[in-house]
C-alpha cells in the first residue's frame, strides 16, 4: 500500500510546539520546541492504538462475560503510559494501581500474555492468576489493588536503586482518587529526606471513581501537593509533552537532587471499572466533547499527516494489523486452558524448597512450588 509513494518523500523528523507545563519550586521547566522522528511517531501511534484497542476488546469480552470481576480501562489515557515509556530506559523501575493493562504492555508485556490474563488462562502474564489488577513483568511490579498503597513501595524500589548505586529509576504512578491518601503524605518526606530517585505522578483523570476531583479535594493543585517536592503539571493528552515532561523529570532524578512530582492532566473515555457507566457523574457530551478536541491517538496522526511524516493509508495499515494483532490474542484468551487446581499454591515464594500450604480446611493440603 506504502509504495504509492517512496520512504523518500516523507519528512523524517519535525520540530513540534507543545504546551507549556507549570513549574513548581523548579528554575527551569520541559522544552516546549520538541522535535519526533518519522520512526517514533510511528511506533507512539502503533502502541497507542494497540492499548486503545485492546481495551476495546477487554470491554466486548466483559460484556460477553468471559472475562469475570474487576476490570479498569485505560482508554483515553494511552499518551501517560506511552510517553513515559519513551523517556525511561526499560532498566528503571515502574509500579503503578490497578488501571495496568497499558503499562503492562509498554513495560514488555504482550496483548497475547495480557489478553489471557485478564481471561484467568494458563498463557496470562501472571499465570492466570492475576487477572485485570495484577500483572507484572521484568521491572514492573503491577498493578496493585489497594488505592495509594503503590507509592510506598514505589520509594522502596527507588531506595533500592539509591542503595545499591545504581543509575536507575522509579516511575511512582497513582491517580487523583488516591491523591489524599496519608501514606502519600508520608512517603513525599521519606523520598525527599533520603533524596530517592523517584519520579511520583498522578495521573488526573479528573474523577475518583464517580468523584469529580473538585469534589474530593480542597486543593487541585496536585503538582503542589509534594510542598517541598518540585512539581510540573503537564497536558497527558499529548504524548510529545509527556514525553518532554517525563525526560526532564528524569534527568532531575538521575542528577541526584531527589524525588519530583508530576500531574498528568488525563481523562478516561469508560466507567471507573467495568461495573461503572461512567454517565451519571458526567454528561456523554463533555465524554464526546474530550473524543473530538483532546484524542491522544487523533492529536499524533493528525501531527504526523500535516507534516508529511506519514500517509493515510500507511496509518490505516498499521490499524489493520493491530486489529489482527488484537483479534488473534482475543481468540488464544478464550481457548488457552486455565491452569489447574495444583498450580493454585505455586510461587507463594522465590527460590524456595517445595513447601505444604493449608486449605480451607486442616486436612486439605496443598504444595507450593516456586
Amino acid at each position: 500500500v506504502v509504495s504509492a509513494r517512496t520512504y523518500s518523500d516523507f519528512t523524517t523528523q519535525a520540530t513540534f510546539e507543545v504546551k507549556k507545563c507549570d513549574v513548581f519550586k523548579l528554575d527551569e521547566a520541559p522544552a516546549t520546541q520538541v522535535v519526533m522522528t518519522r520512526d517514533e511517531g510511528l511506533q507512539y501511534y502503533r502502541t497507542m492504538q494497540t492499548m486503545r484497542r485492546m481495551e476495546l476488546k477487554a470491554d466486548q469480552l466483559y460484556k460477553q462475560k468471559i472475562i469475570r470481576g474487576f476490570c479498569h480501562l485505560y482508554d483515553g489515557q494511552e499518551a501517560c503510559a506511552v510517553g513515559i515509556e519513551a523517556s525511561i530506559n526499560l532498566k528503571d523501575h515502574l509500579i503503578t494501581a490497578y488501571r495496568a493493562h497499558g503499562y503492562t504492555l509498554t513495560r514488555g508485556g504482550t496483548v497475547k500474555e495480557i489478553m489471557a490474563e485478564l481471561t484467568g488462562r494458563r498463557g496470562g502474564i501472571a499465570k492466570g492468576k492475576g487477572g485485570s489488577m495484577h500483572m507484572y513483568c521484568k521491572h514492573f511490579y503491577g498493578g496493585n489493588g489497594i488505592v495509594g498503597a503503590q507509592v510506598p513501595l514505589g520509594a522502596g524500589v527507588a531506595l533500592a536503586c539509591k542503595y545499591k548505586d545504581t543509575d536507575e529509576l522509579c516511575v511512582c504512578l497513582y491517580g487523583d482518587g488516591a491523591a489524599n491518601q496519608g501514606q502519600i503524605f508520608e512517603t513525599y518526606n521519606m523520598a525527599a529526606l533520603w533524596k530517592l530517585p523517584v519520579i511520583f505522578i498522578c495521573e488526573n483523570n479528573r474523577y475518583g471513581m464517580g468523584t469529580s476531583v473538585e469534589r474530593a479535594a480542597a486543593s487541585t493543585d496536585y503538582f503542589k501537593r509534594g510542598e517541598f517536592i518540585p512539581g510540573l503539571r503537564v497536558d497527558g493528552m499529548d504524548i510529545l509533552c509527556v514525553r518532554e515532561a517525563t525526560r526532564f523529570a528524569a534527568d532531575h532524578c538521575r542528577s541526584g537532587k531527589g524525588p519530583i512530582l508530576m500531574e498528568l492532566q488525563t481523562y478516561r473515555y469508560h466507567g471507573h471499572s467495568m461495573s461503572d457507566p461512567g454517565v451519571s457523574y458526567r454528561t456523554r457530551e463533555e465524554i464526546q466533547e474530550v473524543r473530538s478536541k483532546s484524542d491522544p491517538i487523533s492529536l499524533l496522526k493528525d501531527r504526523l499527516l500535516s507534516n508529511n511524516m506519514a500517509s493515510v493509508e500507511e496509518l490505516k495499515e498499521i490499524d489493520v494489523e493491530v486489529r489482527k494483532e488484537i483479534e488473534d490474542a482475543a481468540q488464544f484468551a478464550t481457548t488457552d486452558p486455565e491452569p489447574p487446581l495444583e498450580e493454585l499454591c505455586n510461587h507463594i515464594f522465590s527460590n524456595n524448597p517445595p513447601v505444604e500450604v493449608r486449605g480451607t480446611n486442616p486436612w486439605a493440603k496443598l504444595k507450593s512450588l516456586s
